[in-house]
């Protein structure tokens, strides 16, 4: 790191406004894949007292490039995604892996550039996970769903071990009237999908989810709950083959009250 851009402390939280300006990142899965995941956010951080805005330049945050070693492209798409949100007081996003992008990766992707590497070290320092956020910075301790049912909780790698979520979504959790959390064997084991992990060793990872699966059903929960649409969408895809009858859903759609779309990887009618 050059001298000058390590005399900068960009590492504490900007100041607090009365209504801060959240810009949401919205995620290539829950764009493509479950848009209620970004509906039920929205919801879930104007109950806070958040002004949301939802830029339209953001794509992906690279994580797919990155992880397969293009750092070009992971770089490119690194800084446009800080040119977008560079008016938000804060950037959310409803996914652990994403964040974590965002948050841990994003610094040392632009090293070599003082200047980007600078304004990547301000823009990590207003990134946050969902959850992590409404817990932690704007101390959300009701919310506006309700939920009559026991549900189990899977920890996905990113947000535990990157961005330390681990009690904040049970904290929450806790407060939706009619639900009942029961914790599965090994929550915080890996799903298995790891996004490109997945596609270049299919039979670990399907040995991975496998076990998931198993500890998921002796839990004796009939919906599962996550922080990661990529593990929601491994472990729902991995139920629905193997004829199982539980459910799985974003956490935020559970605390949002965000319920009307059938569960993830529900058989078409």
């Amino acid at each position: 790191m050059n001298q000058q851009s390590s005399d900068r402390d960009f590492s504490g939280p900007p100041p607090e406004p009365a209504a801060p300006c959240v810009g949401l990142f919205v995620t290539c899965l829950v764009d493509l894949f479950r848009p209620s995941v970004g509906f039920a956010a929205v919801k879930l951080l104007e109950a806070t007292g958040c002004k949301i805005v939802v830029p339209r330049e953001q794509t992906c945050c690279g994580q797919p490039a990155y992880n397969s070693g293009d750092r070009k492209t992971a770089r490119s798409l690194a800084l446009q995604t800080i040119e977008a949100f560079k008016d938000c007081d804060y950037v959310v996003a409803p996914s652990g892996s994403c964040a974590g992008m965002l948050k841990s990766h994003y610094p040392s992707l632009l090293a070599d550039d003082p200047s980007a590497h600078d304004d990547a070290l301000r823009f990590a320092a207003k990134v946050y996970e969902l959850i992590s956020f409404l817990s932690d910075v704007r101390g959300m301790v009701s919310v506006p769903g309700a939920y009559t049912g026991t549900v189990t909780y899977h920890d996905s790698c990113s947000g535990l071990r990157e961005l330390g979520i681990k009690d904040q979504p049970r904290r929450l959790l806790k407060s939706v009237e009619g639900l009942e959390l029961v914790e599965m064997a090994e929550c915080e084991t890996c799903c298995g999908f790891g996004g490109t992990f997945s596609v270049k060793f299919p039979d670990i990872s399907n040995a991975m989810v496998e076990r998931k699966t198993t500890n998921i059903s002796a839990s004796q929960a009939p919906l599962l709950l996550a922080g990661d649409l990529g593990c929601l969408m491994n472990i729902a895809g991995k139920l629905s083959r193997q004829g199982s009858p539980v459910g799985c859903r974003h956490i935020a759609e559970v605390l949002a009250g965000e319920l009307s779309d059938p569960v993830i990887a529900a058989p078409s009618r």
